[in-house]
Formats: C-alpha cells, sequence, structure tokens
C-alpha cells in the first residue's frame, strides 16, 4: 500500500507539472491524474477495507497487484491520449480495466457472502463505484466509434467517473475514515450509509443521465432538468452529513486535526462542484474548468487528506507507537489550510484564474510531499522504540 500511494502521489505531482507547462494537453494530463492515480488508488483502498468491512482476511498476493495492473493500462492511456500511442488502443484499454472492476466486484461480493452475520453497508457502497466505473468505461469504445454520440456519451463517462465511481467510494469511506482520523467513533455512520445508499445512487444516476441527455437535439430542457433533479436529491444527504460532524465533534475539533479537516473541507468542495456541474447542464459553465476544480477542491483535499491518516498507519502497522504518532503529525499540520488552498484554487479555476489556481494547488502539494519526505526520511521521535 505505502509504495503505492507514493506512486499515485508521484503520478500526481507529474500531472500537475505536465500540465501546467503543457507538456501534456489538458485531457491527457487529466487522464494521468485518474487513470494512473486516483484509479488504481481507489482500487487499493478497496482491497483494504472491504476485508475489514466483512470481517475476512486480507486479499491474495495475485488480487493485491490489481491497482498495479490498473495503473499499467491507466499509463496506456494517457499515452494514447497523447498520440504516443494508437488512438484505437484506448478501445481495449477502457475494456480491460472494466473487466478489472469487474473482477473486483466479483471478489468483494464473495467476500459479503462469506462474512459471518451480516457486512458492514460500507461495502454497498463501493459496489455501486464499480458499476458506475464499470458503465462509464464501457461507453468509450461506443463514444469514439460513433460521432453523433460523442458529446453525451463523454458527458456520461465524466460524472459516471467523477460522481459515480469517486463519489461513491469516498462517501461510502467518509463516515468511517474521519471519526476515525479524530479518534472518535461515530454511532449514526452505519446508519448513514445504510439509509441514504439508494437516494445517492438514484440521485446520482439522474444527474450523470441528465447531463448526457442536454446536448441532444430535443433534450435541451429535459436533460438540464432531470441534472437539476438528481443534485437536490444528492446535496441533502451529504449536507446532513456535514452538519452530523458539525453537531458531534464541533467545528475547533474538525478544524484542528489537520486530516479531518481535509475530509471535511473535501466533501464541502465536492458539493460546491456538484452546483457547478449542474451549472454546465444549462450551459452557463465550460466543462474544461469544471472538470480541473473537481480535481483540485475535491480529489487533492480527499486524497492528502486520506493519505495523512492512513500512511502512518502503513508505515508503522500494530499497536499504535510515538514513532507512528510523530509521522502523522507532521502530515496532518497545515492540513487544514492546504484544503483551503485547494478549494480556492477550484474558485479560482471556476473564475477563469489558472494561474492562481495553479500557484495554490503547487503550494498545497508542496508542502505536503514535503513534509511526507521529512516524516519518512528523518528519524522520528519514538522511532527507536517501535522497532
Amino acid at each position: 500500500m505505502t509504495a503505492l500511494v507514493f506512486a499515485v502521489l508521484a503520478v500526481g505531482a507529474l500531472a500537475l507539472i505536465a500540465g501546467a507547462n503543457a507538456w501534456l494537453t489538458p485531457l491527457a494530463a487529466l487522464h494521468l491524474g485518474v487513470a494512473a492515480g486516483v484509479l488504481p488508488l481507489i482500487f487499493a483502498a478497496m482491497l483494504h477495507f472491504v476485508p475489514v468491512l466483512t470481517r475476512t482476511g486480507a486479499p491474495g498476493r495475485g488480487l493485491a497487484m490489481l491497482p498495479w495492473l490498473a495503473q499499467a493500462l491507466g499509463f496506456g492511456v494517457v499515452a494514447a491520449l497523447a498520440g504516443g500511442a494508437p488512438r484505437w488502443l484506448l478501445h481495449p484499454l477502457a475494456l480491460m480495466l472494466a473487466g478489472l472492476a469487474l473482477g473486483l466486484l466479483v471478489w468483494m461480493r464473495r467476500r459479503a457472502r462469506a462474512c459471518l452475520g451480516a457486512p458492514h453497508p460500507g461495502w454497498r457502497w463501493y459496489r455501486f463505484a464499480l458499476v458506475c466505473l464499470i458503465l462509464a468505461l464501457v461507453a468509450v469504445p461506443v463514444l469514439l466509434a460513433v460521432p453523433s454520440t460523442y458529446g453525451a456519451l463523454r458527458s456520461l463517462h465524466l460524472h459516471l467517473n467523477t460522481l459515480g465511481f469517486v463519489g461513491l467510494a469516498a462517501l461510502g469511506t467518509l463516515p468511517l475514515l474521519l471519526p476515525t482520523a479524530l479518534g472518535k467513533t461515530d454511532p449514526e455512520a452505519a446508519h448513514w450509509l445504510r439509509r441514504y445508499l439508494w437516494p445517492v445512487a438514484g440521485s446520482t444516476m439522474m444527474l450523470a443521465l441528465g447531463t448526457a441527455l442536454a446536448p441532444l437535439n430535443g433534450m435541451t430542457l429535459v436533460g438540464p432538468l432531470l441534472a437539476a433533479g438528481g443534485l437536490s436529491l444528492l446535496i441533502y444527504p451529504v449536507l446532513r452529513l456535514l452538519l452530523r460532524w458539525w453537531r458531534q465533534f464541533g467545528w475547533r475539533v474538525l478544524w484542528q486535526d489537520g486530516a479531518a479537516a481535509s475530509l471535511g473541507l473535501a466533501l464541502l468542495g465536492c458539493i460546491g462542484l456538484q452546483v457547478a456541474g449542474l451549472l454546465h447542464g444549462f450551459a452557463l459553465l465550460a466543462p474544461r474548468p469544471i472538470i480541473f476544480a473537481f480535481g483540485a477542491g475535491f480529489l487533492l483535499p480527499l486524497v492528502l487528506g486520506a493519505c495523512s491518516q492512513l500512511l502512518p498507519v502503513w508505515r508503522y502497522p500494530g499497536a499504535a507507537s510515538p514513532a507512528r504518532a510523530a509521522l502523522r503529525q507532521r502530515l496532518v499540520a497545515f492540513g487544514a489550510i492546504r484544503a483551503l488552498f485547494f478549494l480556492v484554487a477550484a474558485l479560482a479555476l471556476l473564475c477563469g484564474y489558472e494561474r492562481l489556481a495553479l500557484t495554490l494547488v503547487g503550494l498545497g502539494f508542496g508542502q505536503f510531499l514535503l513534509a511526507l519526505a521529512l516524516g519518512w526520511l528523518r528519524r522520528l521521535p519514538g522511532t527507536e522504540l517501535a522497532r
């Protein structure tokens, strides 16, 4: 897990640098960050959390290689988009990635059936997230082969990946991960996950379908209205989760822990970007700034917040130790400020200030990488005791 996280962080830095310096097209840079970064990281997180949620053993060594295989296929996608490989390779690459997602889905289902008693409802969010990813990937060969469907299927592909795959996976994890970051428990987490799975999954499909229908002739009003209905149904449970965290833990506690603050602000950024996506459906915002704002205002605080909490555990497994606490302290320091930088960067992108956004993203991401390097390589207080 730690090796994969380092690889994903390196890919994220490369995507940021390559996109900012125009070494890659915006589309290729985006897929470098998502297909070769976020997607394998979410696969790895599912392999890590599903055994916990189903009270079963760790995945086998062969299955543990699945995120690395997904990352290799993601690099192939980037090469095809950047012109370094034939464009037709996108067809088999998308289908192979869909096959990996299907295999992970089958494994997940088997683990849920093998669980003694009822599995934790969080695994069902992962199941729907993978279904969204498979649908998004299956759409790729069609949109490339049939030009008349390109606009609608590209929008469907985009929203099923962002709000569907990434969004559902995040919402299935955050109710458990954020309280864990605070060292507390949330007795209502399982209830929230059980109660709002179908409303969130259904509203996500409504929003994705509505934005896909919007470009079609005769659907210029039906599509945005369907998306607006999906958005209204989606925002309510997410806001309810945020408000419950606020009431249960208090804003001071949330703000003072950099990992929890980053995760909470990522969820807040997700709500804002959902509204921006709806404005795009009504042709009030261009797609490019929304896509990059999604990366800045949601993916970065989400991934870095999760890494701040999980990397120390993976670095020093077993019982809590001073070394683990010291590494975590380095990573969570300035976590809330980093997340604010990312949210302001997303707003700047939506307003057309790309240079300001890149500066803020570079500062936030660079600070985390520096803290990680110092914490990982230097001898931290208590390291000798941990060994």
